[in-house]
């Protein structure tokens, strides 16, 4: 009877610390859709009010018609971006997963080792010679690359190494029979990744596309270093000017602002819940 009575306290116990934990983290996001509803006045009332006493949705529409602001082509150049970026890193990340995954061939460790090992590294360590990088191609190339979105996007093509680890610990749970049987139907290598591998890979390869999407869509130091006109900034970086154009900051309108640039990657999130779930479950990552 004590075993039986001590598991569902336990249970009970475990819920009511994910509820705080969840409470504590949601805090944040609620507070900022209380404060993109108020007024200007109530903001900096104290002590603060949790709930306006008047809903101000016009907050809403003074952020992204506002002077200052070029919200609308904010939105369409990181849109661009991101969807260049998740193109890229899934298809590229994807091939190269497929080859530490399928084929054999000399030193496939010590590869994919070095390959884990640039995880480690944080971006700003790579900054400068990036930065350096794409100085050179202006000179050498007819392309222009600063100043520019392409410095956003075109690194995404050479593959990520996060992706890369997660789509090829997916792609060795895929049976090798499938892959032998179609080589003896004369399957070439690229048919049976195209054939076979990716149109069971499609959990994980939702898993790519959202990681990607979500840094994409909410990268800041990247168009901070790549963009130098306020026509091509990315929302990130357009919400830092738009503070830094008001001098005295309207709290209410940046926090509307903040709600419209968070909203899609949470109804993304929502939309591709049970995928984005499946392919988490069956990479290894759920450990």
């Amino acid at each position: 009877m004590t075993g039986g009575r001590a598991k569902p306290l336990s249970r009970l116990a475990t819920y009511a610390a994910l509820i705080v934990i969840c409470a504590l983290a949601m805090f944040p996001f609620l507070w900022m859709i209380s404060t993109s509803l108020k007024p200007d006045w109530q903001i900096v009332k104290s002590p603060p009010q949790w709930m306006p006493e008047e809903f101000a949705w016009r907050n809403y529409k003074l952020a992204v018609s506002s002077e200052s602001t070029h919200f609308p082509l904010w939105t369409r150049n990181t849109l661009i971006i991101a969807i260049l970026a998740v193109i890229g890193t899934t298809f590229s990340s994807a091939v190269v997963a497929y080859g530490f995954a399928r084929i054999r061939f000399p030193g496939r460790g010590a590869l994919f080792t070095l390959m884990l090992s640039t995880m480690m590294i944080p971006f700003p360590v790579t900054m400068v010679p990036l930065f350096s990088i794409f100085v050179w191609l202006g000179k050498h190339t007819p392309f222009q690359w600063l100043g520019t979105s392409k410095p956003l996007w075109f690194p995404a093509w050479f593959g990520s190494a996060f992706s890369i680890f997660l789509l090829r610990q997916f792609f060795t749970t895929i049976p090798d029979e499938l892959s032998e049987a179609a080589r003896i139907d004369g399957c070439s290598e690229w048919g049976i990744f195209w054939r076979i591998i990716l149109p069971l890979s499609r959990p994980a390869l939702s898993v790519v596309a959202l990681f990607t999407f979500m840094w994409a869509w909410r990268d800041f130091l990247g168009p901070l270093i790549f963009l130098q006109r306020p026509t091509q900034y990315t929302l990130s970086l357009g919400l830092q000017t738009f503070q830094s154009q008001h001098g005295s900051t309207p709290w209410n309108q940046l926090m509307a602002a903040s709600v419209l640039v968070i909203l899609p990657v949470l109804v993304l999130f929502f939309i591709a819940q049970k995928t984005f779930i499946e392919g988490i479950a069956t990479t290894g990552m759920k450990g």
